[in-house]
This record gives structure tokens, C-alpha cells and sequence, in this order.
């Protein structure tokens, strides 16, 4: 997880966005819990697009089990995100609500975040 996001760095959908600050993995658990957060603060009126996918397994031994005899199951999925990364997206709604849906959800995560906003050139 060292450097950068290269990819996946910018808003792509929508108006707002919630970038991470730093290297982690997000389990879709959390992911999960702040996409709850986002759409019951905004009472269902804003488009939402989740950027990060939980596509790596991490497995578990069972506690107090003995070395050997293979690999344990998969307990749960987690999403690799670098610093960068865009994490949601949001439209549709003002901008103060969507900071305010961001800085709830930004609670649900382990990482720090920063709001971010595409600039619209006319």
C-alpha cells in the first residue's frame, strides 16, 4: 500500500467526494456501515456511487487451533485503499448536505478522509 492512488484519484460520477488520507484496508463491513450513514442523512434524494470494491479475503484460523494442516477460512473482505483514493460519490444534493453526510459517514471509517469537490468550469 505505499505511495499514491495513480488510479481512481478523481470524482468520476458525481459532484462531491470522499478521499482518503491514508493507506488501509476497508472491510465491506465499513463500507457498508458508511453507505447506511450517507443515505439515511440525505433521506434518499442524492445519487451515491461507491468507488472501492471489497475484492481481497483476508482468512482466519480458528483460535487454539494447531500449526499445520493447511490455510484457514475466509473470514472477511476488505477493500485495498491507498492515500488518494476516492472512496464515495455523491450528486444531487446541495453541498452542505453532502459535507454533513460525508463527515458522519467519515466516522464509520478507520482512515482519516477530506471532502472533495469537482470543480465546474463553464
Amino acid at each position: 500500500m505505499s505511495g499514491t492512488a495513480s488510479r481512481g484519484n478523481e470524482i468520476s460520477f458525481g459532484e462531491y467526494g470522499l478521499q482518503a488520507l491514508e493507506p488501509s484496508w476497508i472491510t465491506s463491513r465499513q463500507i457498508e456501515a458508511a453507505r447506511r450513514t450517507i443515505t439515511r442523512y440525505t433521506k434518499r434524494g442524492a445519487s451515491l456511487w461507491i468507488r472501492i470494491f471489497p475484492d481481497k479475503s483476508v482468512t482466519a484460523r480458528a483460535a487454539e487451533s494447531r500449526m499445520g494442516s493447511g490455510k484457514g477460512a475466509v473470514d472477511y473482505w476488505v477493500a485495498v485503499v491507498k492515500p488518494g483514493t476516492v472512496l464515495f460519490e455523491i450528486s444531487s444534493v446541495p453541498e452542505n448536505i453532502a459535507r454533513a453526510a460525508f463527515n458522519l459517514a467519515s466516522y464509520k471509517l478507520p482512515i482519516k478522509t477530506k471532502f472533495i469537490s469537482k470543480n465546474i468550469i463553464e
